[in-house]
């Protein structure tokens, strides 16, 4: 060890000027991962940080520890938590050099970053086995160990539409990203750890976004996870999260549902956490969607016992969270909107519409409750059904039929939106699905009325609306979309490039028998203005002869003729003449 006047030790390795806390690649952190470190730490060992984890990881740990070492490769970086951490500490410098540092053995070793980026550039070119074999080499014999893996299998690796160079940074400096000795799945993981003697492992499938655990399954209940039960359902949650922030070739939680129903669950995480040595945890660590509270639960004979951290109920908008709704025992059977897909799917319309019957008299008899409803949180609990682990609730209290049509329609976006096999027509969307699918739980529509005007609405449309409402908002405090699209993966974007094509190849078609129509008429008003032309050359003539008619002298003599032989009485005709002549003479002459 040397000491260069920092505040920090340095060792054999350190880097400079160098940071694994910014960048591409950041530490890893998260509230799920400290729920889990405060649980399987013991009290009062020696620990060791090895590698980047964020300042709310390494606070968990100095609290379960009596003495802390964090080893990290930058030497800023080293600074930064010496000054954050005066209690702790802080070595800059690869394992390799802190393995001939001659240093006591720790009783615990906490690398949940992995053993990627603990080596510097004077480090030996060691392979992840040898990595194990140095750590293995500081820690103390039946330590607890905390040990994070990649898993280069995952779902976001194989549907992450980047190029391989593209998806590494040079800011993160991990120069082995296809060792042939690393474990690939958590048997080999446990092996590889029991190899050198560090015990038996119990191993989580850790589903995180970018470097947050956002879940952590237990691997045998991910193996024994099947669509729509509690566990499957956080993890396809949390895979659903990290579509935020890595581009995808299709949407996740197809992929993961399909694994789930193969029992694959726990193969395609995004990494593993193995505890080797440490006292029991949870079967399942989650971080609320929405919110930092973290729920776990174990499984019983009936199901789930749950338990959320205590938090204070906040309201957000029209929703509030509430930790205290969140039921203590959740049944372990699947969703209602699991259920709800497949009748779809099998177009058993029928089915469809006794379940959401039941489930309409099922929501009608919650009676006080404010808990939002929603289908993919609705767990069936055999003839009935019960509330999921959702804890949001709405600030007012709603009728019924708004909660209704607030499960109906975020149900809506995700049957539609996620482009699912259904029965219905497929101009059959949006609000008019939304009022069926209420009336088939029981809402009937109310009776028609005189309306003051053709296009009044009806009654239902004001629940449809409402049930928006309450559907958009709880989308946006979990900040994941009810159709989980963030951004347009690849399969999607090709959907509706070919519902565009086909669309404009009807448009064209409709272009076409518009254009010809109106050739048509075009022609006919040729025609028309054709005929009235010659007729207006005809009325013409016609009126020019019957001019030169009317001035002639034959038809002066004619109308003579005509207004003489008009007389009947000539007598009586003449005196009226000369009376007439008499009064304009009198008029003339005064």
């Amino acid at each position: 060890m040397s000491d260069n006047q920092l505040a920090v030790d340095v060792v054999r390795g350190e880097m400079q000027p160098w940071s694994d806390y910014s960048g591409k690649r950041g530490a890893v952190q998260g509230p799920v991962l400290r729920a889990l470190l405060s649980d399987v730490l013991p009290d009062g060992g020696r620990t060791l940080i090895l590698g980047p984890h964020a300042a709310d990881l390494v606070e968990a740990v100095v609290a379960k520890a009596a003495e802390t070492t964090v080893l990290v490769r930058s030497v800023s970086d080293a600074t930064e938590l010496t000054e954050q951490f005066g209690q702790v500490q802080v070595i800059a410098g690869a394992l390799d050099g802190l393995v001939g540092d001659d240093r006591a053995p720790f009783d615990v070793v906490v690398a949940a970053d992995g053993l990627d980026r603990v080596l510097g550039y004077d480090s030996d070119d060691l392979s992840w086995t040898q990595r194990l074999d140095a750590l293995a080499a500081v820690a103390a014999p039946g330590a607890v160990v905390v040990l994070g893996l990649e898993n280069e299998f995952s779902l976001t690796n194989l549907l992450d539409r980047r190029p391989a160079d593209e998806r590494h940074g040079d800011d993160e400096w991990r120069p082995l990203h296809d060792d042939p000795t690393r474990p690939v799945s958590t048997d080999q993981l446990a092996a590889e750890l029991s190899r050198v003697g560090l015990g038996i492992a119990v191993s989580y499938a850790a589903f995180s976004v970018e470097e947050t655990p956002f879940a952590l399954v237990g691997a045998e209940v991910a193996a024994a996870a099947r669509p729509g039960q509690l566990p499957a359902r956080l993890a396809v949650e949390a895979l659903e999260a990290s579509a935020a922030v890595v581009p995808l070739l299709a949407p996740i939680a197809e992929g993961a549902e399909s694994a789930a129903r193969a029992g694959l669950l726990g193969a395609t995480p995004s990494g593993w956490i193995a505890v080797t040595g440490g006292a029991d945890g949870h079967s399942v660590y989650a971080k609320t969607p929405g919110h930092t509270a973290v729920l776990t639960a174990d499984a019983v004979e009936a199901g789930w016992a749950v338990a959320v951290d205590a938090a204070p109920a906040e309201a957000e908008g029209l929703l509030q969270f509430d930790a205290a709704a969140v039921p203590a025992s959740v049944p372990g059977g699947v969703t209602a909107e699991t259920l709800l897909f497949r009748l779809a799917a099998a177009e058993d319309v029928p089915g469809f519409r006794d379940l959401a019957a039941r489930l309409g008299d099922w929501a009608r008899s919650q009676t006080g409750s404010r808990t939002l409803l929603r289908w993919d949180d609705v767990v069936v609990d055999g003839d009935s059904f019960a509330f999921g682990v959702s804890p949001w609730q709405t600030v007012a209290e709603e009728s019924d039929k708004d909660l209704l049509a607030a499960a109906w329609a975020r149900f809506h976006d995700r049957l539609i939106g996620g482009h699912r096999r259904h029965p219905w027509p497929p101009w059959m969307v949006g609000d008019d699905l939304v009022s069926a699918w209420v009336a088939m739980s029981g809402i009937e529509a109310p009776k028609p009325v005189p309306a003051t005007a053709a296009d009044t609405p009806s009654a239902s449309v004001a629940h449809v609306a409402r049930g928006k409402e309450l559907a958009a908002a709880l989308a946006g405090v979990l900040g994941i979309p009810a159709d989980a699209s963030q951004t347009p993966d690849v399969r999607t974007a090709l959907v509706e490039a070919e519902r565009a094509k086909q669309e404009s190849f009807e448009l064209a078609g409709q272009i076409f028998g518009l254009e010809r129509t109106l050739g048509f008429r075009d022609k006919a008003l040729k025609t028309r203005e054709t005929r009235i032309r010659e007729m207006r050359t005809q009325v013409q003539k016609a009126n020019a002869e019957r001019t030169r008619l009317r001035n002639s002298k034959a038809y002066t003599a004619v109308k003579l003729i005509r207004k003489a032989a008009m007389i009947r009485n000539p007598r009586k005709f003449a005196g009226k003449v000369k009376r007439k002549v008499n009064r304009q003479l009198r008029n003339k002459l005064g």
